[in-house]
């Protein structure tokens, strides 16, 4: 169980060394709360006083690392029920499934390649592939997975229920040395092969899935594994309904952060698979809504990538910060030294808005993007963060002065009242006042550009 910061400070030594950093030990006892210090810090602290901070620190729900050593992707973790008490950390990993009977592998593994999209300053993709050993025959399903390697380095979940196979699969890895670079996730332990699946997990370490219908049975065959050492588990309770779904994921997500089940604190794999396509992102949005942290697909066509990429990122974004990019002159088309400058501030939507709008108006511009903390044009004009004297300073600095012959400055239709601020702290410019909106930015530029000519 998380302990209060207060409850850590009445554990420490109580003396101010400042030889962990802080100021004083009630400083760093939050800090420690927040998990932004470690309790090993403390030079002072007994050793009963760091295991017991260490054991009550320890998260509800254990994290997993799994897929690329050079890009791993972590599952679990989760510290609350609702995104508003604090934040998700740890978004749910998106998963194609491809069975060992398809005849078509390689063109499957590219697709999910190929799923790659770029969003609000973010690259998003389907993130691992599911093998299903649909055919129950190891060799069938150890050549899949080598047609697999041999197309891409991508993360793997090993679906099946055969020992044999998983054995093969897993040397089939570890010959060609790739077990030190992907560690791959075993699919499944349950009732009848529990016993068999715990000692190659146990052997191999790597994480396996424990799988029953229903939640006690799942914590059963938890315990059991557990017992035998292994602690990189995931859960599936078979929900066959969204109703279930809803149901299971959110009494494993209560029983963990809230009675302290040690046994429910495990990430949880859902299958979103349905007959429909509806059907089934509908399905994969609520395992992303509702704590699931591996969803597997049965399909990735673009439209359903679209919807499930962007729910992901809006829920697993921190709804205490806004989305940001990156302050710069951004060059839209093939502006030169005779294009204009669009500036607005670095809230993301804003930006995203902007440059596609420019892009429609095929007039080639600057998009200048000021750091304004993420707030919008009018909530950061009336925090004072997108001023005239800003907005100049922050032209001045770019180098845009010296690239530009013709120099010409848009901004927002809301900050009119900011142009002849602007015009004098910027005498050369030629400052323009643009549309309130996005929407009309193409016809405005257009135009602009028409009567400028």
């Amino acid at each position: 169980m998380a302990l209060t910061g207060i409850e850590i400070f009445k554990l420490l030594p109580k003396i101010n060394c400042k030889k962990c950093g802080f100021p004083t030990c009630l400083a760093f006892a939050m800090k420690v709360a927040q998990g932004q210090a470690n309790i090993e810090q403390c030079p002072e602290a007994s050793d009963e006083v760091k295991a017991k901070l260490k054991e009550a620190s320890s998260p509800a729900i254990r994290g997993i690392i799994f897929g690329l050593k050079n890009k791993p992707i972590k599952i679990g973790e989760e510290r609350c029920l609702f995104r508003h008490e604090k934040k998700f950390f740890n978004p749910p990993v998106l998963t194609r499934r491809i069975k060992d009977i398809d005849e078509n592998i390689e063109e499957l593994v590219e697709d999910v390649l190929n799923s790659q999209i770029e969003r609000v300053g973010e690259f998003l993709k389907i993130d691992a592939i599911f093998l299903e050993n649909k055919s129950s025959d190891v060799e069938k399903f150890t050549t899949a997975l080598q047609k697999i390697i041999n197309k891409a380095e991508i993360p793997v979940i090993l679906g099946t229920f055969n020992p044999d196979a998983a054995k093969s699969a897993l040397n089939l890895l570890k010959n060609n040395e790739i077990l030190t670079k992907n560690r791959p996730i075993l699919f499944a332990a349950n009732e009848e092969n529990i016993a068999q699946m715990t000692q190659i997990a146990k052997q191999y370490n790597i994480p396996l899935v424990i799988t029953a219908k229903g939640i006690e049975k799942v914590i059963s065959l938890i315990d059991k594994a557990s017992a035998q050492g292994i602690e990189d588990l995931l859960i599936d309770t078979q929900p066959k309904t969204a109703g279930e779904l809803m149901r299971d994921n959110t009494l494993i997500r209560r029983a963990a952060l809230k009675k302290k089940v040690k046994s429910a604190g495990y990430p949880i794999i859902t299958f979103a698979m349905r007959d429909s396509e509806f059907y089934e992102t509908v399905t994969a949005s609520l395992a992303i809504l509702k704590y699931s942290s591996i969803i597997v697909l049965n399909s990735t066509p673009k439209w359903k990538n679209l919807i499930l990429f962007t729910l992901k990122q809006n829920i697993y974004s921190d709804p205490q910060v806004p989305m940001q990019v990156k302050q710069d002159i951004y060059r839209v088309g093939e502006a030169d030294d005779m294009s204009p400058i669009i500036i607005t501030t670095n809230f993301a939507l804003t930006y995203f808005l902007v440059k596609g709008e420019i892009e429609n108006s095929k007039i080639p511009t600057w998009l200048g993007i000021m750091d304004c903390d993420g707030l919008s044009v009018l909530t950061a004009w009336a925090a004072g963060k997108f001023s005239a004297g800003k907005i100049a300073q922050f032209i001045k600095e770019s180098g845009m002065e010296e690239k530009l012959k013709n120099k010409e400055l848009i901004i927002p239709g809301y900050v009119a009242m900011l142009k002849g601020a602007i015009e004098d702290k910027l005498p050369q410019w030629k400052v323009v006042i643009g549309p309130k909106e996005a929407s009309a930015l193409p016809a405005f530029l257009r135009n602009y550009m028409r009567h400028r000519r």
